[in-house]
């Protein structure tokens, strides 16, 4: 007789689970203030100066005792369609409605959702790009994930041009991608990222941005509202292929509330809603009623400048200890809250990104080995090494006083 059951098979861990539970094997509890998580995916979710005063208690009403529909409560899908339109869409003559949105408890249930509903297709992805992509895109059949190499030594750059010649050459009809971009930092925006939306809307390749970080950005200048989104770009809501995924999660920093949304073409929405009736069920009935409040203009406003303000200035200090240290950057984040370090020219017992992980939790310093950034869907690369071996990802996420604590920490174990 097995020692075990033989009927299920070994589920790898995200980067982020793998290292927290490594560091737990070492000690690591969320709580203890002597240990420095930048490995965190997370923000920091307490009071920030000038951002509206954190939620600590929610109603439960007697009709939120329900299931909530799995395409989320149409009030809330109201409301976000709206804040779409006031943000984006201002003057623009086709806007969202509740049917351009779907709710869902999380990200991941957002994202599974749409790739349940892909068709037999290539469905094009970047390396590197978020951990949990992996699994995602093996788990479902019915799509071919193509990977699409960025080179750090053009800065991940990544032009319409090289999207129309990559949906061409390699028969693409969709593209998954996280903008900013989850581990790098790097953005599309502006014009460019109109050139991205034109594209894909003249050869028929669905866009599918994950946008989970678009209120973390610092391209313009200190006081600006520093917000990004393809939905600027779109000219017809219900025809152009464009699908946007965010939520409370990030730009919110309401992570454990489990509130998140795709935005798109209203046959879409009822594609991934159809998804959700047998993959999740939906989210929490009283947390999205709870969630309207936080999604009107002025809220938003004063939450992405105080999140700039605060976030901005631990990525400098970041940067700066990092490249002093010997850590290279191979472009500074134009967004998230991530620094992508290049450790090839650190001594050879660090310059290895698995070894650098456990060496700093010597330290009580978790972060990310970047070989978990090398998506690879069905392990279709098998034994050969992981071309970010030599990377690691730094998190801000935690407050500048864990920053400020991690930092001569690395120093100590780089410098000696």
């Amino acid at each position: 007789m097995a020692d075990e059951p033989t009927a299920f098979r070994t589920v790898p861990r995200t980067g982020v689970i793998y290292v927290t539970t490594e560091a737990q094997k070492r000690g690591f509890d969320p709580s203890d203030p002597d240990w420095c998580n930048l490995g965190q995916g997370q923000p920091e979710t307490g009071e920030l100066p000038g951002a509206p005063p954190r939620i600590q208690h929610i109603e439960v009403g007697v009709d939120d005792q329900e299931y909530a529909p799995v395409a989320g409560l149409w009030e809330l899908r109201e409301t976000i369609a709206s804040l779409y339109n006031t943000l984006y869409r201002k003057g623009l003559p086709s806007l969202y409605s509740a049917e351009n949105v779907c709710v869902s408890g999380g990200g991941r249930a957002a994202l599974t959702r749409a790739a349940a509903s892909l068709g037999h297709i290539n469905l094009g992805h970047f390396l590197p790009d978020y951990t949990a992509y992996e699994e995602l895109l093996d788990i479902f059949k019915a799509f071919t994930a193509i990977p699409i190499l960025l080179e750090g030594e053009r800065g991940y750059s990544f032009t319409s041009e090289d999207l129309r010649r990559e949906i061409l050459g390699r028969g693409l009809s969709a593209l998954l991608l996280s903008n900013p971009c989850n581990p790098t930092g790097k953005l599309v925006d502006g014009d460019e990222l109109g050139r991205w939306v034109g594209t894909a809307r003249e050869l028929d390749c669905s866009m599918l941005f994950d946008e989970f970080y678009s209120h973390y950005v610092y391209r313009g200048r200190p006081g600006s509202l520093p917000i990004a989104s393809a939905a600027r770009y779109v000219e017809d809501v219900n025809l152009d292929p464009v699908v946007l995924f965010d939520g409370l999660t990030k730009n919110w920093r309401y992570p454990g509330w489990r509130v998140t949304w795709a935005v798109g073409p209203a046959r879409v929405i009822e594609a991934l809603a159809s998804a959700g009736s047998f993959l999740d069920g939906g989210g929490s009935r009283p947390l999205q009623r709870a969630a309207m409040p936080l999604l009107t203009p002025e809220v938003v406003l004063h939450e992405t400048l105080a999140i700039q303000a605060a976030f901005r200035p631990k990525r400098d200090r970041m940067l700066s200890a990092l490249e002093r240290l010997g850590i290279l950057v191979d472009r500074p984040p134009d967004g998230t809250f991530y620094i992508w370090g290049n450790l090839s020219q650190l001594p050879p017992h660090l310059n290895d990104g698995m070894a650098f992980f456990r060496a700093a939790l010597e330290k009580k310093v978790i972060c990310v080995p970047g070989e978990f950034f090398d998506v690879n869907p069905g392990k279709r690369r098998h034994g050969r090494a992981s071309r970010f071996r030599n990377y690691v990802r730094f998190s801000f996420g935690p407050t500048a006083a864990t920053v400020e604590k991690a930092i001569p920490r690395l120093e100590e174990l780089i410098v000696g």
